[in-house]
């Protein structure tokens, strides 16, 4: 009975925020004609896109004057540049990938990161004979042209100390990458750690997961990122958007059955079991030091500059800038935190 409470009680207090976000709008945002915009996604709708749909299910989006439209995306390259280009206002993409599309010239700002833990690994299966990274040149990576590992990918081969050119990419797509591997049509394939347990399930003993954490590479994953121009020409628009999903992230982390509703409504063909373990792992993505203690969705300064530094030196920018110029916490609510107690380890 008291657990009950307390879970009424957390879900009370974070409903509560996610009303305030809606309704505290500063006054040039509250337009007669609701401001439409566009957040693309990284891929297709999963578990963690699941607060943007809750939010809009629950109107919090069209209260606070923005008339919210959610695209699939094709990989965090292709969300960085439609976003960068002004092919839409807000868009979730990896935010290594979007420093390199910044360094092409996309006019791209992260606002709140999702992934405080990089969600990156490769699997493989024991019985093909790798052991290791160190076995990778002459295999077969799969995974879809725009993947934020395939990007990043040079700079995972230099930690590991392989050649970067010595593996071969195979164009498969998310929903391709388990059976690739499991027909052995691919001997590697890369994909996020929210994904992990459908490959537990699929693939047994025989799998082995590498955490690109693991080999010392622990980049910001995925973020919410707005156009520079429409920021800078609608801040009370990106302020409304960034809170309501900030709050609603937090509302999803005390209580994820409304989210899950609000997500499978909005999505068909997804398994409500797979999305809640997914949902699990995401939990664990979104815990660090800092978005426990300064607000959910915290970007820490000096981190980001390592991760800037991590990709100009192993992929290299087209144009160097200031990394301080790439990312803003200024739109976050400090009240609302990520809760760590809601982490299954």
């Amino acid at each position: 009975m008291a657990k009950r409470f307390l879970s009424g009680r957390l879900s009370g207090v974070v409903g509560g925020l996610l009303i305030a976000a809606a309704g505290v709008v500063p006054a040039q945002a509250q337009t007669p004609a609701p401001e439409k915009v566009t957040l693309v996604l990284n891929w297709v709708p999963t578990a963690d896109h699941a607060p943007y749909y809750f939010a809009k299910q629950q109107g919090l989006y069209a209260k606070a004057g923005i008339d919210l439209s959610i695209d699939v995306g094709r990989g965090s390259a292709l969300s960085a540049q439609k976003v960068g280009s002004g092919g839409a206002a807000f868009g979730i993409s990896d935010l290594a990938t979007s420093m390199v599309a910044k360094g092409k010239g996309a006019d791209l700002v992260a606002v709140m990161v999702v992934y405080a833990n990089s969600p990156q690994g490769f699997y493989w299966l024991k019985s093909s004979g790798i052991t290791g990274p160190k076995d990778f040149p002459g295999r077969k990576i799969g995974n879809p042209p725009g993947d934020a590992a395939r990007i990043m990918w040079p700079a995972f081969a230099k930690a590991v100390g392989i050649d970067p050119g010595a593996a071969t990419f195979v164009n498969i797509t998310p929903q391709a990458k388990n059976a690739a591997l499991k027909s052995r049509t691919v001997d590697i394939i890369s994909d996020f750690f929210n994904e992990h347990d459908t490959k537990v399930i699929e693939m047994g003993d025989d799998l082995v997961h590498l955490p690109w954490k693991q080999v010392g590479i622990n980049l910001y994953g995925n973020a919410v990122v707005v156009n520079g121009a429409f920021l800078q020409a609608k801040p009370a628009v990106v302020e409304s958007f960034v809170k309501i999903s900030q709050a609603a992230f937090a509302q999803c982390v005390a209580d994820f059955a409304p989210c899950l509703k609000a997500l499978t409504e909005g999505v068909s063909g997804l398994d409500e079991a797979t999305q809640l373990r997914q949902w699990e792992r995401i939990k664990w993505l979104m815990t660090d030091n800092f978005t426990t203690e300064k607000g959910l969705g915290w970007i820490d300064a000096a981190r980001l500059k390592t991760d800037y530094d991590l990709v100009q030196t192993y992929i290299g920018l087209e144009k160097p800038f200031d990394p301080a110029t790439v990312f803003t916490t200024k739109f976050l609510d400090p009240a609302v935190k990520m809760d760590a107690s809601k982490v299954k380890n």
